[in-house]
């Protein structure tokens, strides 16, 4: 008796071994998102690689820093938040090594109202709220230069901070906020100028309800794509193609044409 339960626990777990054997190894990505719009693209990249045998993971974040730091240290396969200048400057400033291995899509940023209901009526001392972190200040300043607010000196270019002001006929006080908490600050500022997933997070469309936006040939347009980005050593991964495939494939840009309306565009 004794000896026929052998038999039957040992032809058990061959089978078991060997069914693992035929259904292989799971595949698993872990990839940490801003929630909007960069999570909701990635529900629609995880159903196409879903299909190849690859589950994909959303770790979502409301913050600038943790994303790279989790890919930094192992804790996440990708992460989807953030365009190029702001990778870089990140690396430099946290001793990282990630790189971007696809652009996937744009967010116009947008400069909307608070107190102040138009560029027409700015008074003289108004709080503007722009991002503070180094590359998307420049941007918001370069915003706010196109649209005649300030003057920047000349060849501040994507370095620009508020000390690069030349000519400030309002008198605006630059208020250097926490991107995220830009869009929760506008009844307490005049003006803000804000990130495009910020944006949209906050109900907000650029193309619809922001006062001014940056224009599609702007430099902005071609500087800030949203990158999907790993630590460096890992761009040939396999999985990671698998999804930088679904991120651009025809699924993913008629959900980000579709649902957007303008505020998200694709780059591929």
């Amino acid at each position: 008796m004794k000896k026929a339960v052998s038999i039957t626990l040992a032809a058990l777990l061959l089978l078991a071994l060997c069914t693992g054997c035929a259904g292989g190894e799971k595949k698993t990505l872990r990839v940490g998102a801003s929630v909007t719009p960069h999570a909701e693209i990635l529900a629609v990249a995880k159903d196409i690689l879903a299909d190849k045998g690859v589950e994909l993971e959303i770790v979502e974040f409301t913050d600038y820093v943790q994303p790279n730091s989790n890919v930094e240290n192992g804790q996440l396969d990708a992460n989807f938040f953030q365009h190029q200048p702001y990778l870089d400057w990140f690396n430099e400033n946290h001793g990282t090594d990630i790189v971007s291995v696809a652009a996937v899509h744009y967010e116009p940023m947008g400069i909307y109202a608070g107190k102040t209901a138009s560029l027409d009526a700015i008074p003289d001392g108004a709080r503007i709220a722009v991002p503070n972190d180094g590359t998307n200040e420049a941007r918001a300043l370069l915003l706010l230069e196109a649209n005649g607010v300030i003057t920047l000196k000349s060849g501040a270019g994507l370095e620009a901070t508020k000390l690069d002001i030349a000519e400030n006929p309002h008198n605006v006080e630059i208020l250097e906020v926490e991107a995220a908490q830009i869009a929760l600050s506008l009844r307490d500022i005049d003006l803000g100028v804000i990130n495009g997933n910020y944006a949209l997070q906050a109900g907000l469309n650029v193309l619809t309800d922001s006062l001014a936006y940056e224009a599609p040939d702007s430099a902005g347009a071609e500087t800030y794509a949203n990158v999907l980005c790993v630590k460096a050593g890992r761009e040939n991964d396999e999985l990671i193609a698998e999804l930088v495939n679904a991120l651009h494939s025809e699924k993913v840009r008629s959900f980000i044409n579709d649902t957007y309306s303008g505020a998200v565009q694709p780059k591929f």
